[in-house]
């Protein structure tokens, strides 16, 4: 099944309010767990530097038949359903087979 990466970064007007930040992310958590339990093979985390400090965005991978079937289940992320990050969805293309 071809498999699909979701990029993101916080838009600048969210960075420093990070009661705001908590808050959606931990409704996102909530999010991959409900996606998990209906069996969509998806992971998500974010990106951090050498010395391991975030800021760099967030990471998410799936498993979808279709880029739309991805897209309809990328876009019920609260994370994007509340504008709080640019996005971006890409599907990858393994040539290690």
């Amino acid at each position: 099944m071809p498999i699909f990466v979701k990029t993101e970064i916080i838009k600048k007007e969210f960075i420093t309010d990070n009661k705001l930040k908590k808050k959606f992310v931990d409704k996102h958590i909530l999010w991959i767990k409900e996606l998990k339990k209906a069996g969509v093979n998806v992971k998500s985390g974010f990106l951090v530097n050498e010395i391991k400090e975030p800021g760099a965005g967030g990471l998410l991978t799936l498993e979808a038949k279709t880029y739309q079937e991805a897209l309809k289940i990328v876009k019920e992320d609260p994370m994007i359903k509340n504008k709080i990050v640019d996005w971006k969805l890409s599907e990858w293309i393994d040539i290690s087979k």
